[in-house]
Order: structure tokens, then sequence, then C-alpha cells
């Protein structure tokens, strides 16, 4: 058996009320949703439609000593999108899942890493659910390898709204070094980029971290100066990090919200950043038109409460959903 699995869409997590017999448009996303191949041939999908694929991995946590079962996590939120409203998304397609068998994770992050590109390589826009967050490590060198082939140079945005720098330099890798790993490869390709860290929690990062972030010329913002007094400030600070790239990968880690808005992840924030600053934040993203590749991590099925995380999370894929299709 491979130390990797590739997983096909999912119809049975598909599954929402019918409304049909309702007036008006009653879809749900259970209802536009099909499968796509996420493989290196030909466009199976149109172009811009919104496409999900979910990483389904423990092993990164497991080797940052974290509390492990995000491995679950891309199915209980599909569970959770199924009975969202379509509104006016008319297609959402699903490439299944890169499944991490064991200790594999280099493998199934560059299984990760060439679905990623393949969607990217159809028009595709996706939004990768995790998994811990050694998804980013995967999903950025998905978008360094379409970058290169469609001839598209520029400086990258890599925006992490996250309670961790994950700048740890030990390796092998695990989901506390993703951040630093892509750094070490930007320097080796010569590639134009800038790390933003927005919610870093300074109870939860030691200063070997901060300094590390200064040293890659990491631009941060802790979770006490990112709460709705300071939307406006922090819109007009991400406004310029926008202006300065030419593409942007946003990487969400649910850990950056308070425990009690979701608590089921792996290292729960006891102050964290209010959902309505970073729904802002993404929809600010969104309308930069900049945005290529998305990811959600760390979402815990296993710790959650009444699947309260998976409902957030599945909110905020939602709203990177829904900006693909606008």
């Amino acid at each position: 058996m491979s130390a990797v699995e590739r997983t096909a869409f999912a119809p049975a997590l598909w599954q929402a009320r019918d409304d049909s017999a309702e007036r008006g448009d009653t879809r749900r996303l259970a209802h536009i949703v099909q499968g796509v191949d996420a493989s290196a041939g030909a466009a199976t999908a149109p172009a811009g439609a919104p496409s999900l694929l979910g990483f389904a991995c423990d092993a990164g946590v497991r080797r940052n000593q974290g509390r492990v079962g995000a491995a679950g996590a891309p199915a209980a939120i599909r569970r959770a999108l199924a009975g969202l409203p379509a509104h006016d998304m008319s297609r959402l397609y699903d490439a299944g899942d890169v499944v991490c068998l064991d200790d594999a994770l280099e493998d199934a992050q560059d299984a990760l890493a060439a679905a990623v590109a393949a969607l990217l390589h159809q028009g595709l826009r996706p939004v990768v659910l995790g998994g811990g967050h050694e998804i980013a490590w995967g999903t950025f060198q998905g978008l360094h390898r379409w970058l290169g082939a469609a001839g598209r140079p520029g400086p990258v945005l890599v925006l992490n709204l996250d309670a961790h720098f994950d700048l740890r330099t030990g390796r092998p890798g695990s989901s506390g070094t993703p951040f630093d790993q892509i750094a070490e490869h930007c320097a080796a390709h010569g590639q134009p980029w800038r790390y933003a860290c927005l919610g870093v929690s300074r109870l939860s990062n030691t200063a070997a971290l901060y300094a590390r972030a200064a040293e890659i010329g990491a631009c941060w913002i802790e979770d006490v100066d990112l709460q709705e007094r300071h939307l406006d400030a922090r819109l007009a600070q991400l406004d310029t990090l926008l202006a300065e790239a030419a593409h942007v990968y946003l990487t969400i880690d649910i850990d950056v919200l308070p425990a009690g808005v979701a608590p089921g992840v792996s290292a729960p924030a006891p102050y964290g950043v209010p959902m309505a600053v970073i729904e802002a934040l993404v929809q600010r993203v969104i309308a930069s038109g900049k945005l290529r590749v998305a990811d959600l991590a760390e979402c815990n099925p296993a710790l959650d409460l009444d699947h309260r995380t998976a409902k957030v999370a599945a909110r905020l894929a939602w709203r990177l959903l829904a900006g693909a299709a606008a």
C-alpha cells in the first residue's frame, strides 16, 4: 500500500435538506457540487470555478507534539458546508482528498502540491481543507510550481492568519515549520515573497520565533492589536501588503480564533482574534483580485464541541468559495 492515498469526490458527505417545493432559489452547496479530477490532464471544469481539495493529515501535528485529529477535518468541514445556501454560486467542484498514511508527511505534501498545481492549471481557484498546518508547505509548493509553469513572476504575499508563527527551524518538517521551509525555498529559488502573520499570540511564541520572523523580514500583528476597534488601521496595513504583491496565498489557522468560537483545535486560544475581524481580512484579500489559493488548517473534529469549529471553518470556506465564484 502506498504511503499516500488519493480519494475521489465523496457524494455521501454532501447531504442537505431539499426545499425545492418552496418558492425561489433554494439551492444549497450539496445541490451544486460535483467531482473534478485534480490531475495534470485537460481541464474538466470551467475556468474560474471554485473548487475544494482535502488534505487529511495528522503527521505534522504529531511531529510537533500537538493533539492529533485534524486528519478528520476535510470530511467534517464538507458536511458543514453541504447545507449552506448556494446564493450566487452556480457550481462547486470537489477534487477529493490527499490522505497521509502514518508518517509519510513529505510524500503527502508533494502529492498535495501536485494536486494544487493541477487545479490551478485548469484555471480553478482551490480552497484546501486541512489537516494540520503542515498543509502550508504543500499548498505553497503547488502555487510555486504553477507560477513557474505559467510564467507568472512577481512577489508572493504569504498571508497567515494564525496565533503562531510556525517558523520553527528544526527538521524534519512538522506543523510548526512550514513558513521556515517556505523561507528557505524562496531564498534558494530567488522567489520574491513576503511573510505576514496576523493574530500572533505573544504567549504562544518564543523569543526565538520572533527573532526568526525579524530575520526573514516578516510582518506581524499580535492578537491584542487585532481586535474590532483596530480594524480600520489593520485593513489599511493589509492594503499596503496587497499592493506590493502580485500573487497572494492565504492560509488560515483556525486556532487564531478565540477558544470559545473554535474549541476544536490542537492549541486553543484563550484570547484570539474575533471572527468579524478574520472575515473582514478575508474579504479584503478576495477583493484585491490577487488571491490564487487558500487553505484552512488545524480544525480538529476529535476535539470539537457540537461541531462548532467545523461550522466556523465551513463559514470561512464558504466566503472563499463565493469569492472565487464572483
